[in-house]
């Protein structure tokens, strides 16, 4: 069917989809609009593995702030090209994933961030449970990993439930949207200021006094 040129550029200020693939969308969609965002977002879906290793050096560095200043975050997250970072849907999903490091406070962005020696720790604690429980030496290690799981989705950011959908990861969240934009995405780093975080008040320290002279 003839594809209206407002439509196609409609879908592609919408989704930030190429030219070419908006046109050839809405043909196959007989021009539902609805449904051309499903068949881009079906397409990108098995194109995003393949842009993963693109060079990501675009996008936008977001703030959310919450509770009346009491959580503040900074966070980037990168796309290929500027016109995707002026995306609507991209912008969305930054603010999604600031919002989401507001309430959910993780410390990294992905398992490969968290110090080795953190990991080894770790291991060895949930190890020394598994002995003391008396579990077979063989299901240990198998065991530890399972444990190693939870432990990362509770810690990195990509791994955790996405605080507005808990059937989804921060990394899934990030893997569809690249794949309705076509473009690689990706989250680069960020920052949680907690007011007061880190300091001890007096009352604090009159606290841990008053314990120490009654132990």
């Amino acid at each position: 069917m003839s594809v209206n040129a407002q439509d196609v550029k409609k879908l592609r200020e919408q989704t930030g989809a190429g030219m070419l693939d908006c046109k050839e969308a809405l043909s196959e969609a007989d021009g539902d609009m609805e449904k051309a965002k499903d068949i881009l977002k079906e397409k990108g879906m098995a194109e995003a593995s393949e842009r993963a290793g693109k060079v990501a050096a675009e996008g936008l560095v977001s703030s959310y702030i919450h509770g009346n200043g009491q959580v503040g975050v900074l966070v980037e997250v990168n796309s290929e090209t500027d016109f995707v970072a002026r995306n609507e849907q991209f912008q969305k999903l930054v603010k999604d994933i600031a919002m989401h490091i507001a309430a959910m406070a993780p410390k990294y962005v992905s398992r490969e961030d968290v110090p080795e020696e953190d990991v080894e720790k770790e291991k060895e604690i949930y190890a020394n449970q598994m002995k003391e429980e008396g579990k077979p030496e063989d299901i240990i290690d198998q065991i530890v990993e399972g444990k190693m799981d939870k432990f990362y989705s509770k810690i990195c950011l990509l791994e955790q439930p996405f605080v507005k959908d808990e059937d989804q990861t921060i990394e899934e969240l990030v893997k569809e949207t690249a794949a309705e934009i076509g473009e690689n995405v990706r989250v680069r780093r960020f920052e949680r200021f907690e007011l007061g975080e880190g300091i001890e008040t007096e009352e604090e320290d009159f606290a841990e006094e008053v314990e120490e002279q009654l132990s």
